[in-house]
């Protein structure tokens, strides 16, 4: 990138905008969309609150929702054999426009992978988000190549945020432009989605979906990031994830500007000790174990909105924040096993229903014609090990105790007979 952009090679993002005369001069200049901006949210979040009740829920391939975010250029080698290993079926790349020299090794890498399903995430930098014909120039080479590959492009991201380039959704809304035009001109077959807003900001979301541009998206992007929150369950500004979730899907549903699905492109939770690695400070690190936990909790909750076509967790290798720290050769942390089994236990499943009751989740679905449920709460309690009960941990190992410890990791627990019979916390 350009200065003042720079980017930080530890924790794959770029780095804080230091030049804040910079930042003040590019944010007045784009006044008019920043209100804009706030006065489109005015009117769209309230309304979309009062819709969302109304909005049905979707049939969610769960093939299709469990999605990994892979860097294509980190560890090639030990990332495919992880890939093998885990045997994911989707996967997210992430494509940097500034490093075009990067193409043939992104298409190897594809190619590669040619039986899964690829999202891919361009990302932008200053210069192409002012140089509209260069973009445009290395949007046309890139679908040229990638197209025959690429299930989904997702067209820009993080533009909520400064350092990465974006300082209006008008800027936004004129780069996402260039990408339509192309795919209607040249690439028809090709599907792009955005906007890539990270956090629960809807309100930079509701003026990319409400605006007078002529371009549509084939879906809507979000890093939808809890994080800062700590636990999944926790709530901001009164909305837990699956309030975020559910609030998102109504703003897709009303909008004339997508079609009604719906993908997180990016979320994870940074671990303690990793720094410079970690994205975020020390303060919102989690230990590995509450990482797995958090993960999955993310995932069940998020495929019982049955709203999101999928999650892609970010990412697979990466020593703050990723499945596999390769700092110190390969380590895989706990949170690769969760995965593993989370994958190979859900990726048919039929979801029938989400209860909660005073901090304690089931979520139950169908595994092969075999009810399965999926326990834990936010509050350490027991449930009797029945003999009509099968147990494994988040991990994959049976569990034959007598008593269940029902807490922060999830029991996946199948019910081999007796179906009907009642299941009570002790």
């Amino acid at each position: 990138m350009k200065l003042p952009f720079k980017w930080d090679e530890y924790s794959d993002q770029p780095a804080l905008l230091q030049d804040k005369l910079y930042k003040k001069t590019m944010r007045k200049k784009e006044l008019f969309s920043l209100v804009m901006t706030y006065l489109t949210a005015l009117f769209i979040l309230p309304l979309s609150l009062l819709a969302t009740p109304f909005v049905k829920r979707r049939e969610i391939s769960s093939k299709e929702f469990f999605s990994l975010g892979v860097d294509f250029q980190r560890n090639p080698k030990e990332t495919q054999e992880l890939l093998d290993e885990l045997d994911v079926s989707s996967i997210l790349l992430r494509y940097k426009l500034w490093e075009s020299q990067t193409l043939p090794e992104l298409l190897a890498f594809a190619q590669q992978n040619s039986q899964k399903k690829i999202i891919l995430k361009v990302m932008q930098d200053r210069e192409h988000i002012e140089d509209r014909n260069l973009l445009q120039n290395e949007l046309r080479t890139l679908f040229k190549a990638m197209a025959p590959y690429v299930d989904i492009f997702e067209i820009g991201t993080t533009i909520n945020r400064s350092k990465w380039g974006f300082f209006s959704v008008n800027e936004y809304n004129n780069f996402f432009a260039i990408a339509y035009d192309l795919k209607n001109s040249e690439f028809p077959g090709i599907h792009l989605i955005g906007s890539g807003v990270i956090d629960f900001e809807f309100h930079y979301t509701s003026h990319t979906l409400f605006h007078l541009k002529k371009y549509k998206f084939n879906g809507v992007s979000s890093l939808l990031y809890v994080d800062r929150r700590g636990a999944p369950e926790n709530t901001q500004l009164g909305f837990a994830l699956s309030d975020k979730i559910a609030l998102l899907s109504t703003m897709a549903w009303l909008s004339p500007k997508t079609e009604q699905r719906v993908f997180i492109t990016e979320t994870n939770w940074p671990l303690k000790g990793t720094a410079p690695y970690a994205p975020t400070s020390e303060y919102e690190c989690v230990s590995e174990e509450e990482y797995a936990n958090y993960m999955l909790r993310y995932y069940l909750l998020a495929f019982a909105s049955q709203q999101i076509d999928s999650v892609s967790w970010h990412q697979l290798i990466a020593p703050g924040y990723g499945l596999v720290d390769n700092r110190d050769g390969i380590h895989k942390r706990p949170a690769f096993q969760t995965y593993q089994y989370m994958l190979s236990t859900m990726k048919n499943a039929q979801f029938l229903r989400l209860d909660i009751k005073r901090g304690y989740y089931i979520l139950q679905c169908l595994i092969d014609e075999q009810l399965l449920q999926i326990h834990w709460s936010l509050q350490t309690t027991t449930l009797k090990n029945e003999d009509f009960f099968e147990v494994y941990s988040r991990n994959g190992e049976l569990i034959e105790d007598e008593k269940l410890n029902i807490g922060a990791s999830p029991l996946y627990i199948y019910i081999t007979h007796a179906v009907g019979q009642k299941v009570n916390c002790l």
